[in-house]
């Protein structure tokens, strides 16, 4: 069920975006942007947001009624920071990265502490509730993924992948590890040291992104190919799985340029979702009726990580090298900021669905 989506050219008025409203975010990173999280729940309405970077930092802002960003406190690692998450209270931040640990920040005190280390860096750190514990779980290129309570320095389980943990992430009790070779875990954090299944991915080419869904019934898993994928959980809903093409230039000539799916963000409210890519992109899709919501003009560079906050009234997204074309795109000149999209209330809203079950 391949190209259900069509082009992700925009071809019709109605489904083409404006960026106009856009607000960059002051006192940005010095290198390429790798993770962006909001706070689900802010504290007095406040939205924060952490932005994780090559510059060994993760920098918090908290982003003000006008749309402004205002940086409250950062946190030093020691090697570029890959991954970022904020605590269900939205007290605490962790982070991870190529100096093989994972830190926590608590926003209160300004404090950061180590909480995790593995052999080789940790590609992805995300926060997880037991019973109302406070959990981590990172995945690292050292082939494992860990988890961690916030009391022990020890591990409290480890679960050995097939391969480099490329990408991860958690949606209640639903936890999704994409590794190198396209397998593709899924493990139930009831019962976190086994794995519940093991596919290999149904794009072709190298995972560079996975996303649950907000009900946890599946996730979408994007790659570099230009090719997105909907796989649900359960066998019974197999029927749902599609894979669809975007983030491609319109052919010339017999040929297509096709481009990195480095992001994909699910709606908190409506469960439609983004994709951004190399192509410098975005789009807002709605998965169950199979269909573009809203395509975006290329901002400039290529977008490497988005969220949407609590509501799902900014999008946020990170325009920096992604290293897609290797050492010679990138140069001094090129963009590295954070855009705040103020998302209007058609932009993300679904369409009737065609969805049989």
């Amino acid at each position: 069920m391949a190209g259900l989506f069509g082009s992700a050219a925009a071809t019709a008025s109605n489904t083409l975006g404006d960026l106009k409203g856009d607000v960059e975010l002051g006192n940005p990173p010095t290198d390429s942007i790798s993770d962006l999280a909001f706070n689900p729940n802010p504290a007095d309405q406040k939205d924060f947001l952490a932005v994780a970077s090559w510059d060994n930092k993760v920098r918090i802002y908290e982003i003000l009624p006008n749309g402004q960003g205002q940086p409250k406190v950062q946190v030093e690692h020691q090697a570029p920071v890959f991954s970022t998450d904020f605590f269900k209270a939205g007290t605490h931040v962790l982070s991870a990265g190529a100096d093989k640990q994972a830190k926590m920040l608590d926003l209160n005190t300004g404090q950061a502490t180590q909480v995790a280390a593995h052999d080789a860096p940790i590609r992805s750190v995300r926060y997880f509730e037991v019973n109302g514990t406070p959990m981590a779980v990172t995945g690292s290129w050292d082939k494992t993924v860990k988890y961690w309570d916030f009391r022990s320095p020890q591990p409290a389980g480890t679960v050995a992948v097939q391969d480099r943990v490329y990408a991860m992430d958690v949606r209640d009790n639903l936890l999704v590890v994409g590794t190198a070779d396209r397998y593709i875990n899924v493990i139930n954090l009831q019962d976190p040291n086994k794995i519940y299944k093991t596919l290999q991915s149904p794009l072709k080419w190298q995972t560079r992104v996975v996303s649950c869904f907000t009900d946890s019934q599946g996730f979408a898993i994007g790659s570099i190919e230009g090719r997105c994928a909907i796989q649900y959980v359960e066998d019974k809903d197999s029927s749902l799985n599609f894979s669809f093409k975007c983030h491609r230039d319109p052919p010339q000539a017999n040929v297509t340029n096709v481009h990195a799916v480095n992001a994909i963000s699910f709606h908190p409210v409506h469960g439609t979702f983004s994709t951004a890519g190399s192509d410098g992109t975005f789009h807002f899709w709605d998965k169950d009726a199979k269909h573009r919501l809203k395509g975006y003009p290329n901002v400039g560079g290529s977008i490497t990580t988005t969220a949407f906050n609590k509501t799902g009234s900014i999008f946020a997204y990170a325009t920096s090298y992604d290293w897609s074309k290797g050492f010679q795109g990138n140069n001094a000149n090129y963009p590295t900021k954070v855009m705040l999209h103020p998302v209007q209330a058609d932009e993300c809203k679904p369409r009737p669905s065609t969805k049989k079950r």
